[in-house]
């Protein structure tokens, strides 16, 4: 090895297709942003699909899939990459954003916003016509492969004002909004994830729309899309619903005991 050995993760498209139906036509919106290199915002709230979604997308595109779990912590270098001693010799370890760069793959930032500010300066000529990322550290600008596609994502409802998107960066992409499934198609989901009978589902959605119309009165969020399908999770195991629901959804959600007793009695009106 010298100093120029790139180490580099091995990228391969998704094997099986991941579960997903289309609601609003988001998935023909962004296979066309695809087809023309335009970068992808996604905003919804927590646990609505936007993930699943995007695999889903990567799948039928047949590009490989890169996912970063954005955090406060995460740097510059954590994206693009950094110098390590590898048997004595210094190598350079690729990140996972210029992975992506450079093998023409799909790049997914989950809630970019919690993200430190260096961040955006790597993405900003990524999102438009230029299509390349500075990698100040080897002197380097790499341009995007074919098949190379940014998709970010965040919430919203939940962010505060000082990690609002800027609209330097907005206006860089397109905007995909999700919300949660209609209920049809919500328990369609939580049948298909979790075994449970129908009549399950249909009442774990009812249960959590109900909790959703408490958002702003007592609720910051009410209950997703995912934390139907870790209750019916629960269920299919053989746990009581009641049990089920207080783990997965109602603890999940406040942990104020008043609100914890108006969630039960919303489970108890439903069941």
């Amino acid at each position: 090895m010298n100093a120029l050995d790139i180490i580099s993760p091995q990228l391969a498209p998704l094997a099986e297709e991941p579960f997903y139906r289309p609601v609003n036509q988001e998935d023909g919106l962004f296979e066309a942003a695809f087809e023309r290199r335009l970068p992808v915002l996604l905003k919804g709230p927590t646990g609505c699909g936007k993930t699943r979604f995007v695999e889903y997308m990567a799948w039928k595109l047949q590009r490989p899939l890169v996912t970063v779990a954005c955090h406060e912590d995460l740097t510059a270098s954590d994206l693009v990459g950094r110098y390590l001693i590898v048997g004595g010799q210094t190598v350079w370890m690729e990140g996972p954003l210029s992975a992506a760069v450079r093998n023409g793959a799909i790049c997914y930032l989950d809630e970019v916003v919690e993200a430190r500010k260096d961040t955006m300066v790597l993405i900003h000529p990524l999102a438009d016509s230029r299509r390349v990322l500075p990698v100040e550290k080897r002197g380097e600008w790499v341009h995007a492969a074919a098949g190379f596609m940014l998709v970010i994502s965040y919430n919203p409802g939940y962010q505060s004002v000082l990690k609002e998107l800027k609209q330097s960066t907005r206006q860089r992409f397109i905007a995909l909004d999700f919300d949660y499934p209609p209920p049809d198609l919500e328990a369609e989901i939580v049948m298909h994830e979790t075994g449970v009978a129908r009549d399950v589902a249909d009442k774990l959605v009812k249960f959590a729309g109900m909790t959703r119309n408490l958002r702003g009165s007592g609720l910051d969020e009410g209950a997703s899309t995912r934390l139907l399908v870790h209750a019916g999770n629960l269920i299919a195991a053989g746990i009581d619903p009641a049990q089920a629901c207080r783990a997965a959804i109602a603890q999940a959600v406040t942990d104020d005991a008043q609100m914890l007793r108006a969630v039960h009695e919303l489970f108890c009106s439903v069941f």
